[in-house]
């Protein structure tokens, strides 16, 4: 991680002023001496992300940040990356903007994927006044992790790379890890997950991390992770596998969200699942028309191989809820649909649980990592019908995609509270405090709903 804040303040440190559109003649009739009119011949108007350095006699310079008219701190994560390198002190800021949420989002705004080439420059580091710090870096960490896992293609990150990730973030926690791998699936009754993977030279695997007092309340957290998607037998069309190494992008989510719940010292009992698949094409690929049994003894017809995120998903939850836990949360990059309801930017959530719905809308206001809930509408359930199984894991209509593949995954979910995320976990064009690439979708909100539901401090 950049070092992109600082701990402390020092009079080297530049001033940083934060100013919004509509304070902007206010901040100037008090400026000093000088400094209004070479602002204003600089044509300076405090628009979101607009930088000025003003010059002064024998001090360090003055630094200007516009914020624009909404006075949202995640809105400014572009600045570490804007301003001049150097190091900063914030002297002034918006009433309205949150300084621990602005450290988080110049964090964020710093990052780089640096595993394959250097980062161009260093951020700007600054000092925020009334920020933790350390708080905001491990939240940054936990966001961090999602983005590089996310990054890295599937040469270098496959099945058993992703299992080896899983190994030290458990490690770094204290938290007990298990894998079942390969055929053993099948011994231990986690045919879908073997179905899906069992193609791919990188076998498949189910990854299991626990950690907490057996006498907490228990949380379930799954992710789909498929470390590449090529479609299966139903292969996808060029341009649609192009990104495909996102699509273990639910595991990394989930995991980013293990370690915020980790590094916080949640008093809950976390039990996470992941799925770990490889979705390629041979001899032995599952197949169109097949009939898959499943963990909970459901049996599913296959109509479309690329459609096998649900699959794992599904044995997957069903272990998840043989735990008990009081909360079971999942995050997929499940279907197109979603993108297409929504777009790229924001987390579409399902939920049957009304009090959770509302918690979790709060959880996404306060942290600014927006979500919004979608419908898990019964009628559209008699379209996984399937006359010679259980059910088929996707609809006779193409219509409502996000929403028929949910209720495909409550089936195996039962009476357990659950929420599921369908999230894109990519950034295709940057913005503030989120640089093109992969991403964090949802696990700041929810980490927010566990804390105020959990943390006894």
């Amino acid at each position: 991680m950049p070092e992109a804040l600082l701990d402390h303040a020092d009079k080297a440190q530049r001033p940083l002023y934060i100013i919004a559109a509509d304070g902007l003649d206010c901040w100037l009739e008090k400026a000093p001496e000088g400094a209004a009119a070479l602002i204003d011949a600089a044509g300076f108007r405090a628009k979101r992300g607009e930088v000025l350095l003003v010059p002064r006699a024998g001090k360090s310079p003055l630094a200007l940040l516009g914020a624009g008219k909404k006075n949202d701190a995640f809105a400014l994560g572009d600045a570490a990356m804007k301003l001049p390198e150097g190091d900063y002190q914030l002297a002034e800021a918006p009433e309205a903007i949150n300084h621990q949420d602005l450290a988080l989002a110049w964090l964020m705004g710093a990052y780089a994927f640096t595993r394959y080439t250097p980062r161009k420059r260093p951020p700007a580091r600054i000092f925020i006044v009334d920020a933790n710090a350390q708080a905001a870096r491990q939240m940054a960490k936990a966001v961090y992790l999602a983005r590089d896992l996310v990054n890295t293609p599937a040469a270098d990150l496959n099945t058993g790379e992703l299992e080896a990730a899983v190994h030290d973030l458990g490690k770094s926690f204290g938290a007990r890890v298990s894998a079942v791998v390969g055929d053993d699936l099948l011994v231990q009754n986690y045919p879908m997950v073997h179905a899906v993977g069992r193609a791919s030279a990188h076998a498949p695997r189910l990854v299991e991390l626990t950690w907490g007092q057996p006498d907490h309340p228990r949380i379930g957290l799954v992710g789909k992770g498929v470390v590449f998607d090529t479609g299966g037998l139903d292969i996808k069309a060029a341009q649609y596998m192009r990104l495909m190494k996102k699509d273990m992008g639910g595991a990394a989510n989930a995991m980013a969200l293990a370690h915020m719940i980790m590094a916080a010292k949640l008093p809950v009992r976390l039990h996470m699942v992941l799925p770990i698949v490889d979705n390629a094409i041979s001899g032995d690929a599952y197949r169109p028309s097949d009939i898959l049994q499943s963990r909970k003894g459901i049996s599913v017809e296959i109509d479309n191989t690329d459609a096998e995120g649900r699959l794992v998903l599904a044995d997957a939850l069903t272990r998840a809820t043989e735990e008990k836990p009081e909360l079971l949360i999942d995050f997929a990059t499940l279907t197109g649909a979603a993108r297409v309801a929504l777009g790229p930017e924001m987390a579409p959530y399902y939920t049957d649980d009304e009090g959770l719905s509302a918690d979790l809308e709060l959880a996404a206001k306060r942290t600014g990592d927006p979500v919004w809930r979608m419908p898990l509408w019964d009628g559209y359930d008699n379209l996984l019908d399937s006359p010679i199984a259980d059910i088929c894991h996707t609809a006779s209509s193409p219509m409502g995609g996000s929403i028929t593949a949910a209720l495909f995954l409550r089936r195996f979910v039962g009476d357990v509270p659950w929420v599921h995320f369908d999230i894109f976990a990519w950034v295709p064009k940057a913005r503030p405090s989120h640089p093109m690439g992969g991403d964090a979708q949802g696990p700041r909100a929810v980490f927010s709903l566990l804390q105020a539901r959990y943390d006894r401090n």
